[in-house]
């Protein structure tokens, strides 16, 4: 499979402050990266430092001071990657309740509401099947500092608000699930996405609630607890805006039929 990823930022910077971004393709045994990432500002090139983290997520972080930033990624990825083990610290971490996908104010309600006896992989299904009729699509009704129970009374909100519901209803079940933010072709509206992935019968299972991409397609980026982990900018410092981001993501060929029933790896 030959997929070809891009993304555009430009940011302006108000004050000195240190970026770390995480747009990069993560680096996975079974694939092949051809990529370029330029940071610029005002004209001038930064060149970062890779921090290595998790399941092969790369965080690009550098100092700046003010002026207008630019930032440019592209890949192409080849092959398929192999699937990602689980550590015991991976299971326990995953089980955990974290920032936005607090599972231990769901407990009763998932027992309540999927009951105990069957597998974690039917667990995974009803979940996912369940927020994707709860929640509403919407961009603009949700919040960056909003978590699962925010999105639980809203009703509405965007891929990561779909993840962390469906992330915090099985943990509240101890089943291992996690966060991971995605290129995805044939996303729409386009952007940088986010699904969810499960330990089920000993693999990470890709579930997206959203349905909005094919998942055989997606091309991981970065994967944690909750977005905390997985946003694709983090700033420590002066003020910051972003005015322009668009992402672009295609595979060669047709894209692949995803009616959301088979079980995915993500690769």
């Amino acid at each position: 499979m030959k997929r070809d990823v891009s993304a555009h930022l430009e940011v302006a910077i108000s004050a000195p402050t240190t970026l770390e971004f995480q747009i990069a393709v993560a680096r996975r045994p079974g694939i092949e990266l051809d990529e370029s990432l330029v940071f610029e500002v005002d004209g001038r090139r930064i060149q970062p430092w890779e921090i290595a983290g998790p399941h092969g997520t790369r965080i690009h972080r550098f100092d700046v001071s003010p002026g207008a930033l630019r930032v440019d990624y592209r890949a192409t990825v080849f092959g398929v990657a192999e699937p990602d083990i689980a550590s015991d610290y991976d299971l326990a971490l995953y089980r955990r309740p974290s920032r936005y996908a607090e599972s231990d104010r769901f407990h009763a309600f998932a027992a309540a509401e999927f009951g105990a006896a069957i597998s974690d992989g039917e667990r995974a299904a009803l979940v996912s099947a369940w927020v994707a009729r709860r929640l509403r699509y919407a961009a603009g009704v949700s919040d960056h500092t909003d978590g699962a129970v925010d999105t639980m009374l809203t009703g509405a909100g965007v891929c990561r608000d779909f993840t962390h519901l469906t992330v915090a209803m099985l943990r509240a079940m101890k089943v291992p699930a996690r966060v991971v933010a995605v290129y995805a072709p044939g996303c729409y509206p386009m952007d940088f996405h986010a699904v969810v992935e499960v330990w089920v019968d000993g693999g990470w299972r890709v579930f997206d609630p959203t349905g909005l991409a094919p998942r055989s397609s997606l091309v991981r980026i970065a994967t944690g607890r909750d977005a905390s982990d997985t946003a694709f900018l983090d700033n420590h410092g002066g003020e910051i805006y972003v005015h322009t981001l668009w992402v672009n993501a295609f595979v060669d060929g047709p894209l692949p039929l995803d009616d959301g029933s088979a079980s995915i790896t993500m690769g």
